[in-house]
């Protein structure tokens, strides 16, 4: 079975599901977009490397097989997550201060 990529799917799954409920227009503005690129980068940069050079392995049964340089997919829908959510809540809990 491949755990890492269902988590990773179901990781997206949630970060969608928040969005929608935050009502927040994040995805309509362009320096999130900005942001994604700037994360892309460094994600390809460091994680490149790790993966590159073999300090970091992943069993090939726990994910599809897929990969963008060295690095598999599934990691590029974590960060998407990880990135994505944190935004959520930061914009969120900023909105519901007085």
């Amino acid at each position: 079975m491949k755990e890492y990529t269902l988590i990773a799917a179901a990781s997206v799954f949630l970060t969608l599901f928040l969005y929608k409920k935050s009502k927040l227009s994040l995805f309509k503005r362009k320096e999130y977009y900005l942001f994604l690129l700037v994360i892309l980068f460094f994600k390809l940069l460091v994680n490149g490397y790790l993966t590159g050079e073999g300090i970091v392995r992943y069993n090939p049964r726990f994910f599809l097989g897929v990969r963008i340089g060295s690095i598999p997919f599934e990691d590029f829908l974590f960060g998407f997550s990880m990135v994505t959510q944190t935004i959520i809540f930061w914009e969120y809990f900023k909105k519901e201060k007085p």
